[in-house]
């Protein structure tokens, strides 16, 4: 759970400032399976408290503005400040001189022309060409449009290191790092939690105390990868759980609770077992959801809808998005 000492700023269990009233005017029945439940929302929502280290109802904008921008550049993390994201978060892999970049995927083919500058660098995997991050130095990387794919405009966009997307982002927003795939470094003889340490250590990043102005939470599906930085590291900011199983049981959250501040289920598994929030919640732990994207709304009519839900109805107390500008707010 997190303590008073854990918290961000006012984030403390006698000071956790409220839920903002997002549904002023009600929200209107949507299609069939939930319209049941939307037409319970009132004109005036009852406030309620968020946990630690939260302290409102939280934007994380997944892998910066990605919906408008290419993701991890940084020009989306950019972009996501302007649209008034909370957090911003960058997935991290490692060059093969150690530094820690961003980047979602181990391999480098699908964000940049890796494949036209470096033809020649590919391993096979499953019969298909892949490019490993592991494979590559930094200046090797940063020699790499990450910005064409999306859109020619966006030409010339580098992979940045985590370094680079500390100083946009610092006293701006809070960061919220994942440590992607720690495993298949740690198999190259590379540690990615030490790395990872170390920058938010330079930076004063690495507790709440001196983070309060860029507030960090380190995330990752590895409980492994957690637990090194909890016990081996001595991370001191929170630290939550991705998963996209049925882990919902009390018991299992409980055990989660070992090395988790907090959990991050995906959409589906909240939709499928929404007493997890409830079971999380009364462990302390608090609840961020993922991902909401235009064009993946299910049932809903806009992701604005979708985030309103599950923040309204379902008192997540964070949620991932590529649309940071389609937050719901008052």
């Amino acid at each position: 759970m997190f303590g008073v000492d854990q918290g961000f700023a006012s984030g403390s269990s006698k000071n956790i400032a409220t839920r903002r009233n997002f549904l002023k005017s009600g929200v209107a029945a949507a299609s069939a399976g939930f319209i049941s439940a939307r037409s319970e929302v009132a004109a005036h929502q009852p406030l309620r408290a968020v946990l630690a280290p939260y302290t409102k109802p939280t934007l994380i904008a997944h892998r910066g503005s990605s919906w408008d921008a290419p993701e991890h550049t940084l020009a989306a993390y950019e972009l996501a400040i302007k649209q008034g994201a909370d957090f911003v978060e960058p997935d991290l892999q490692l060059t093969k001189d150690g530094v820690l970049v961003c980047l979602h995927d181990t391999t480098l083919e699908r964000t940049t022309n890796v494949a036209q500058v470096f033809p020649d660098r590919f391993v096979e995997i499953k019969g298909k060409k892949k490019w490993p991050v592991a494979d590559f130095s930094l200046s090797e990387i940063q020699m790499l449009d990450a910005g064409s794919w999306k859109d020619a405009k966006f030409a010339g966009a580098r992979v940045p290191t985590f370094q680079q997307m500390i100083d946009l982002i610092r006293g701006k927003a809070g960061i919220i790092p994942e440590t992607k795939a720690p495993e298949v470094y740690g198999s190259r003889g590379m540690n990615m939690e030490k790395a990872l340490t170390e920058v938010l250590k330079s930076n004063h990043l690495d507790a709440p105390a001196t983070a309060s102005k860029t507030p960090v939470i380190i995330q990752s599906f590895s409980s492994t990868s957690l637990e090194a930085l909890r016990n081996q590291h001595g991370c001191k900011v929170p630290l939550v759980y991705l998963f996209s199983d049925d882990s919902y049981a009390k018991e299992t959250l409980a055990a989660m609770k070992k090395f988790a501040d907090g959990i991050a289920p995906n959409k589906a598994v909240v939709l499928k077992h929404p007493d997890i929030i409830e079971n999380a919640h009364s462990l302390g732990m608090s609840v961020t959801v993922w991902t909401f994207r235009a064009g993946q709304t299910g049932t809903f009519k806009s992701v604005r809808e979708e985030m309103q839900y599950f923040l309204n109805m379902l008192h997540v107390d964070a949620v991932f998005t590529d649309n940071p500008d389609q937050f719901p707010r008052d």
